[in-house]
């Protein structure tokens, strides 16, 4: 699986959000309240013949506009601990900071203002990202595996679980008249000893479609979903979403008052 990197973004804008968070402090004249819609969110990945054809990610938007000091605010901005990016901006030129994320994981912020004279006051944000992966692969006598990669690119918090979705289909060989035959096949979660976590073995008949759910708490390692192509003569369609799911260890927005 490519590993991407999150990709941040900064939108130089004024508004205000759902949500907000604030330190409850007044560290030398600094009161630090931070606005935010959401703590979590789920990437999608999409392919088509086993083929990655979009990523979209997921954009959180933090407001520091109801941030005050006595003294001149110069920074407002957001740490990514994980991978030591900062993102900053000078109240003049806004109050909005947008961190779009297109890997899954437990990411730790850090968002903080900073006045004329150095002082910092900082307020830890703790983000979920999880992964949905939605699979077509159509047409086939020999699906493609499906490589699931639960391993977080930042290093940080594992992932609680993996929940898996499948269905094959075997269509009708001539529409609305038939003609085919059944099709036998199993279903294997492999690990990278090649040893199968889980299997499931199923005949789909013509026109019919077979479905298999089912959870893996295993995400130490990389694993392969395979559909193996046993027995007939049909060509089939596979359709899967699989997603990597994490401890719900996000910080909670709080509703502006």
């Amino acid at each position: 699986m490519n590993m991407r990197p999150v990709i941040l973004s900064l939108l130089l804008v004024c508004s205000t959000c759902v949500g907000c968070l604030s330190d409850n402090s007044d560290s030398e004249g600094i009161t630090l309240i931070v606005h935010f819609e959401d703590a979590n969110g789920t990437i999608i990945e999409s392919y088509i013949d086993g083929n990655l054809d979009s990523t979209t990610g997921v954009t959180i938007r933090f407001d520091f506009s109801n941030t005050a000091s006595g003294h001149q605010l110069v920074a407002f901005g957001v740490d990514i601990s994980n991978d030591g990016t900062n993102l900053a901006i000078h109240p003049d030129e806004g109050s909005i900071i947008d961190v779009e994320f297109t890997e899954h994981g437990i990411h730790d912020l850090v968002a903080y203002a900073e006045d004329e004279r150095g002082y910092r006051v900082h307020l830890p944000i703790v983000i979920r990202m999880d992964l949905r992966m939605d699979w077509t692969d159509t047409d086939t006598y020999n699906p493609s595996p499906l490589i699931i990669d639960p391993i977080p690119l930042n290093e940080g918090t594992s992932a609680a679980s993996i929940f898996i979705d499948s269905t094959v289909e075997n269509p009708n060989l001539i529409e609305n008249i038939g003609g085919g035959r059944d099709v036998e096949i199993t279903w294997r979660l492999v690990d990278q000893q090649e040893d199968a976590c889980q299997n499931r073995n199923e005949v789909v008949s013509e026109g019919e479609t077979v479905r298999w759910q089912t959870i893996h708490f295993n995400t130490f390692e990389v694993h392969e979903l395979r559909i193996d192509y046993n027995e007939g003569q049909d060509l089939i369609d596979v359709y899967q979403t699989v997603t990597i799911q994490y401890p719900q260890l996000e910080s909670i927005p709080y509703p502006e008052i």
